[in-house]
């Protein structure tokens, strides 16, 4: 599932993000949303969330 939905993203799911440091080389780094900070129902580039170990970027995939 893409994380462009904010339906689709959830505190407590995993998730695969890519942080700005890594939007150039396109990595992406796994872990659980602690808290989703796009209030938008949509966003194009993904929505933006903190991870449980801090890191913030935008949800380029919701894993199951």
């Amino acid at each position: 599932m893409t994380g462009t939905e904010r339906a689709n993203v959830h505190p407590g799911g995993r998730v695969r993000i890519v942080l700005k440091a890594d939007q150039a080389s396109g990595r992406l780094t796994e872990g659980i949303v602690a808290e989703i900070l796009t209030s938008s129902a949509h966003h194009p580039h993904g929505i933006k969330v903190r991870l449980t170990s801090g890191e913030v970027g935008r949800v380029k995939e919701v894993l199951g």
